[in-house]
């Protein structure tokens, strides 16, 4: 099994990303489901994900990842150049997060948010849980 990708269903920001990583995950390694959803609430139970996140979520191989250890997780699964992101895992996390974090506080202001959550087209509907 691949990995799973949990978003904000209602930050245009995130739904940008889904389209992105579906594009260049020919693969199809990833499924997705919004945080929002039944699902997205059962796999931040079972993986005791702290309500304070406000993070992409990455769940592979029996572990959650979040910020920007999750972000670069994924882009070693992309298609083309994407993979190279991934030497910037040498930064430590406490650095590396500062930047997402500030990023993630900011996302609606700057890309707005809808009011309903992504639906997927009937071709990515297959990989959303």
């Amino acid at each position: 099994m691949g990995g799973v990708i949990l978003f904000d269903g209602v930050c245009n920001f995130c739904h940008s990303s889904v389209q992105f990583v579906i594009k260049r995950d020919q693969a199809a390694y990833f499924q997705f489901a919004s945080i929002q959803s039944e699902v997205g609430q059962e796999i931040l139970a079972t993986y005791k994900v702290p309500g304070n996140i406000d993070s992409v979520i990455l769940v592979e191989h029996g572990k959650a990842y979040f910020e920007s250890t999750a972000a670069l997780k994924i882009s070693l699964r992309l298609d083309g150049l994407w993979p190279s992101c991934y030497a910037f895992i040498v930064i430590p996390p406490f650095i590396r997060n500062v930047v997402y974090r500030k990023f993630a506080k900011n996302r609606y202001r700057l890309f707005g948010k809808k009011e309903a959550c992504l639906l997927p087209t009937p071709t990515q509907r297959k990989r959303f849980l």
